[in-house]
């Protein structure tokens, strides 16, 4: 039994089951979408950017996504820590504020990640870094709000894994918007350096109408309205950490289900362009494979109530580890590659989901372990894998690109196109099949002993 929880957690909820409208679901699945607006750009475009128009070497341009986004997982937990620590709420509640005024300034810093300054080589390079690392922190304080906003809306099993769908299709939207259409717009211009921030500000100007709904059409109902007792520190927010063993393991999980799920992201459009012979191809492809997706979304409350969250995560890295395996052996057809990434993207889609859901979980445990609600910081740890997952995918795409001698706007040898497909297919099937073992057997938060654990704390708080 964990120990009381001190009396400062406002819980709404009567018993375990709380009916959460549709509205206010689909509100919520518009924080990811206007989220991705933003956040997809950098993972789908930058590296690209950075050599193809910087003139950023790609091992220089791994550099760069390796130590910003390092800088930024360090970041995460004070920024969380702060947000858990503000104590005046006030109507609009702890967390929604900061997804109006952060997504505004995160907008800016976005189409400031994408302008190449007429510098030296040197100049453009510091430029790089330090756009990136200022990013960094802006995404931080919108993102570490919106996921703890999660688990303040609900306690029920069920109603979060449909927030989870919801979040889920709002992230799968954003990316499948911005897949298909920022390049061929981009194209429009008579140039990249004029291209790319102009495009890159329409889609954060969405990206923030897409928060300010988020905002308006959401309730924080599980809220500590007095902050944490302790006094913050880094040993408050290291024990938050081993204190909580389910975060632990997902946190590890993560690390390789989020660094699969990027990876491919960034690899496509090389894919498109030298494999497949027409970057243009990317626009058609994700069209369809991230289309398919859905899918995997549709079906996933469906699937946590039938085999319950674990098994439904396990489950989707199994379908998208055989899927990619194939594409990696298969002859680089743009039919065949198609039918097996869409399979693979639905397969991934279900435990990126699932994942929400667990951190939701792992926010209830953590109160019932320690009688203190940290939504911020746990959510912001679990961040921390998150952007420990990002670093090593930039940093991969970008050695990787480097070491199978990839060399931009040119035609590129067998040996290295055959490295860009290990890099798109290969990689990700190893790091799921890691990640299955990882969260098949360590992960201990099952649904029935979160039934229980709120089950208590609705009891102390009553």
């Amino acid at each position: 039994m964990g120990a009381p929880t001190l009396n400062s957690t406002i819980n709404t909820i009567s018993g375990t089951s709380q009916h959460i409208q549709l509205k206010e679901k689909i509100s919520y699945g518009l924080g990811d979408f206007g989220n991705g607006f933003m956040f997809d750009l950098g993972q789908l475009y930058l590296l690209k950017f950075f050599t193809d128009v910087a003139g950023i070497s790609a091992a220089a341009a791994a550099g760069i996504f390796l130590v910003s986004k390092l800088f930024a997982a360090v970041c995460d937990p004070i920024v969380g820590s702060t947000i858990d620590y503000r104590k005046n709420i006030g109507k609009r509640g702890k967390f929604r504020p900061y997804l109006i005024y952060g997504s505004i300034v995160l907008a800016i810093l976005t189409v400031f990640t994408f302008i190449s300054p007429n510098l030296s080589p040197a100049g453009k390079l510091i430029y790089a870094y330090v756009s990136y690392m200022i990013w960094g922190i802006g995404y931080s304080f919108v993102n570490i709000p919106y996921g703890s906003l999660g688990a303040a809306i609900t306690q029920d099993t069920v109603e979060r894994a449909s927030l989870s769908s919801f979040r889920q299709a709002g992230s799968l939207g954003a990316l499948f918007v911005t897949s298909v259409v920022v390049m061929p717009l981009i194209l429009l211009f008579p140039n990249n350096h004029m291209g790319y921030p102009v495009v890159m500000a329409i889609m954060s100007l969405i990206g923030v109408i897409s928060f300010i709904f988020c905002y308006r059409g959401t309730t924080e109902r599980i809220v500590n309205s007095s902050g944490p007792k302790e006094k913050l520190s880094v040993g408050v927010v290291v024990k938050t950490f081993i204190g909580n063993k389910p975060l632990l393991v997902l946190v590890l999980m993560t690390i390789f289900t989020i660094s699969a799920y990027n990876i491919k992201s960034a690899m496509l459009v090389y894919f498109a362009e030298y494999n497949l012979g027409h970057v243009e191809l990317m626009a058609y492809i994700n069209f369809i494979i991230i289309g398919s997706s859905f899918f995997g979304v549709l079906f996933l409350p469906k699937l946590v109530k039938t085999f319950g969250k674990r098994n439904t995560a396990l489950l989707g890295m199994l379908v998208s580890v055989i899927a990619d395996t194939l594409n990696f052996l298969m002859p680089s057809n743009v039919i065949l590659f198609t039918i097996l990434a869409s399979v693979s993207f639905i397969g991934i889609s279900i435990p990126n989901g699932v994942t929400w859901a667990f951190v939701s979980d792992i926010i209830d445990f953590g109160e019932w372990k320690s009688g203190e609600r940290k939504e911020g910081t746990t959510y912001s740890l679990f961040n921390f894998s998150r952007k420990l997952a990002q670093s090593l995918s930039g940093f991969l795409s970008g050695i990787g690109l480097a070491l199978v001698g990839y060399q931009p706007n040119v035609a590129q040898t067998h040996g290295t196109l055959i490295g860009i497909k290990a890099l798109l297919c290969l990689y990700p099937a190893i790091a799921l099949a890691i990640a299955m073992l990882v969260i098949g057997l360590m992960y201990k938060l099952t649904d029935s002993k979160h039934e229980e654990i709120v089950q208590e704390l609705q009891a102390r708080n009553s």
